[in-house]
């Protein structure tokens, strides 16, 4: 793999969005489908089965994909049995809950936002 320069734009530009925290906690819960995983687990532990039946149009590799990541960044925990079949469960860390009221003040945004935009696009603009 090619080494980038280190004073090259786009390595500029990496450090910049790794050093800022907005950036940052944007990343980590960026994703189409990582805040409706956070918030489904906010109702409590969920088996894979039960994810992706909530989630309805998430695709097996994605949610597992997903789910690793979450898991990695630390906002969910992982506990695997030790039965067969075996059972996996995942639930939010503490650190994964205190993403919740983030995302319901997102929700009410997003809400607040698409009312504006379906139905008074005219007069924002004026």
């Amino acid at each position: 793999m090619a080494k980038i320069k280190e004073n090259s734009t786009n390595s500029l530009n990496r450090k910049f969005l790794t050093d800022c925290n907005l950036t940052y906690a944007v990343q980590l819960m960026g994703g189409r489908w990582k805040l409706l995983i956070l918030m489904q687990l906010n109702a409590g532990t969920m088996r894979y089965g039960e994810l992706k039946k909530k989630i309805v149009n998430i695709t097996e590799r994605m949610l597992t994909l997903q789910l690793r990541e979450l898991e990695a960044d630390g906002l969910i925990a992982r506990q695997v049995y030790a039965e067969v079949p075996p059972r996996v469960e995942y639930t939010l860390t503490d650190i994964g809950r205190q993403l919740v009221p983030i995302c319901d003040a997102l929700h009410g945004w997003g809400t607040l936002h698409r009312s504006h935009v379906s139905g008074e696009a005219s007069t924002l603009f004026h």
